[in-house]
């Protein structure tokens, strides 16, 4: 149900052409009832916390920022691997509900717009994640999505990306809508260097396919 109230919601919205006020609404709706948010899980992201793992991932002395946080428990889990993390949302309750849940927590949760973000962002962290946000969005604000996201990392730095995903020729389906390879290879056309593709199913009961990819960013210098 969490996930038709959302698909309703994204609708109403994007036919007043207002493709990101659905997010307040649905925060806002939830209150404190966060099994209404379909992607709230209240624990970091499997996908990301596997990854981690197999990577050896440590923050000491660096940042990382988290986009579309949620409730924060991959911006909490970052932290715990030692980042000075930053985590923003477009919803202001959102933030208010990290703040609530993690009130002497290190990170910074902030309200802010990733097809805006603040200036002061640009080429500004070590380690960026982009978890489940483009997925969310309409396909024609995807690519302008995906342009701010790559100026936000620093020299050398990585930004790794989750998703559910397609083939070219499927269905684009409901939001969340699966993305293409072809729309995650518009971050090398935009200068950042591929890693790795991941292509599988997940663990979840029916598996979900997921891309997970991740990119660094060449030295300036």
């Amino acid at each position: 149900m969490s996930r038709h109230r959302a698909q309703q919601l994204a609708a109403e919205f994007l036919a007043r052409a207002d493709a990101q006020g659905w997010f307040e609404a649905l925060y806002a709706e939830a209150g404190n009832d966060y099994a209404a948010v379909p992607w709230a899980d209240l624990t970091p992201n499997l996908n990301l916390v596997e990854w981690s793992i197999a990577q050896g991932l440590k923050g000491a002395g660096k940042t990382a920022l988290v986009i579309g946080c949620g409730y924060g428990d991959d911006a909490e889990f970052l932290a715990e691997l030692g980042f000075e993390v930053v985590a923003f949302d477009v919803s202001t309750t959102a933030i208010a509900q990290c703040n609530q849940r993690f009130p002497n927590s290190p990170v910074s949760y902030q309200v802010a717009d990733l097809l805006n973000p603040p200036a002061t962002w640009s080429q500004g962290f070590d380690f960026v994640l982009e978890s489940y946000t483009l997925q969310v969005l309409p396909s024609a604000l995807r690519a302008l999505a995906i342009s701010k996201i790559s100026r936000l990392i620093a020299s050398l730095g990585q930004l790794l990306v989750i998703a559910r995903g397609r083939e070219e020729t499927d269905p684009p389906g409901q939001m969340p809508y699966p993305l293409t390879q072809k729309e995650l290879d518009t971050f090398e056309k935009l200068g950042l260097s591929n890693q790795s593709f991941e292509d599988y199913l997940d663990n979840e009961s029916p598996p979900v396919r997921r891309f997970r990819a991740l990119y660094t960013v060449a030295s300036t210098d």
